[in-house]
């Protein structure tokens, strides 16, 4: 005879039942957490990062020793990633890259995001990654938010250069600037505060919260500022246009509302001067409001004539990408590595070096008034 155990009441049953349903959520809520925390390790490490995950201070290092009399590759593959795909400025620039890596047998070409928003540019990385670019030259939304695929990019020995505006300097191995950031920042605030006699409401129209060159330039603006000269003189505000037309319109339109003082705009991006001009030049402001920045002569010379716009800067976007594409292909052919005191040949620019945290500087901008924008035309 089998002898079998004594069944639970119907009570004892429910109880355990419970109990064992009350694991379930905890079970997959634990689960959850590895799985998240595994893709995290992966991305960035798990309960902390280290010092070493998180210093971008310095530029990229390489193993590899410089040869400066080794021949550029032929068939090098290099992609330009702009801000965003329709800003005029970077168009002109990209262009000029592409046509630079033709003339050393390259091919060149541009993709990118119709937005300026700081995560936009990752998944484009990502792609140009797997397709084995032998160069990725990017103008950064932000500097921090493609560190992550740009150094898988470099570890897959892709060759990264910023261009326009800068990443984490350990993002990439050579930063191509339009001219010194602080000259560029101080001579804004210096060319303005002279047309407005020193004194009256200041105000800067910016591209995005988070671009490298944006904010390093207002960062020396706000530090000339400062200076006894400028006693008389008050930034009252800081805006963003996102390096959209329309959205730039807006910002100034509010500006002017907001402080009916305001006698001065430094727009340091050709969107936003170029939509701050077409707000001012239609409005009661005309003639009030003096308006300077950066912008391209084809974009402001109808400003400029009309008496909107007395002068604003620039450098020749042109030869910015030129640059670039030249520093990428002496990366790729191995002739640099951006170590600091290497020279590079960039075609007909001539001879560059290399200064510290890889940064190449292509020269002083330009100042554009009557007296000489029809002599330009890009």
């Amino acid at each position: 005879m089998i002898q079998r155990s004594a069944l639970p009441s119907p009570a004892t049953t429910l109880k355990r039942g419970a109990a064992r349903r009350s694991h379930i959520p905890r079970r997959r809520a634990a689960a959850t957490a590895v799985a998240v925390c595994a893709l995290a390790v992966t991305l960035a490490g798990c309960g902390g990062t280290t010092k070493k995950d998180t210093d971008n201070s310095g530029p990229a290092k390489s193993d590899a020793k410089a040869d400066p009399d080794a021949p550029l590759k032929k068939g090098l593959k290099l992609a330009f990633l702009p801000k965003q795909i329709n800003n005029p400025y970077l168009k002109i620039l990209d262009t000029s890259g592409i046509g630079a890596a033709r003339e050393f047998g390259g091919k060149g070409k541009e993709v990118g995001p119709s937005d300026a928003s700081a995560s936009s540019q990752v998944s484009y990385i990502n792609t140009l990654v797997q397709q084995r670019q032998d160069a990725i030259l990017i103008a950064a939304n932000d500097p921090n938010a493609v560190c992550g695929p740009l150094k898988q990019a470099m570890k897959k020995n892709i060759k990264v250069v910023a261009y326009d505006s800068d990443t984490a300097p350990a993002c990439r191995q050579v930063f191509i600037n339009q001219a010194s950031s602080e000259e560029i920042g101080r001579s804004q605030v210096k060319h303005l505060a002279k047309q407005l006699d020193y004194k009256g409401e200041i105000a800067i129209l910016s591209a995005t919260q988070n671009a490298t060159n944006q904010n390093t330039w207002i960062g020396f603006m706000k530090d000339e500022l400062k200076k006894p000269a400028y006693k008389n003189m008050k930034l009252v505000k800081t805006v963003y246009g996102d390096d959209d037309d329309q959205k730039s319109f807006q910002e100034t339109q509010g500006l002017l509302k907001a402080y009916p003082k305001l006698k001065g705009i430094i727009s340091p991006t050709t969107v936003g001067i170029a939509a701050a001009a077409r707000y001012i030049s239609d409005s009661s402001y005309k003639g009030k409001v003096v308006l300077n920045g950066l912008g391209t002569p084809n974009q402001m010379r109808k400003y400029v004539k009309d008496g909107t716009v007395e002068q604003f800067a620039l450098w020749d976007p042109k030869k910015l990408g030129y640059l670039g594409s030249y520093a990428a292909a002496a990366l790729a052919s191995g002739q640099i590595t951006g170590a600091e005191g290497e020279k590079f040949k960039a075609g007909k620019l001539g001879e560059y070096t290399i200064g510290k945290q890889g940064e190449v500087i292509l020269g002083p901008p330009t100042v554009f008034d009557k007296s000489n924008i029809d002599k330009f035309h890009f």
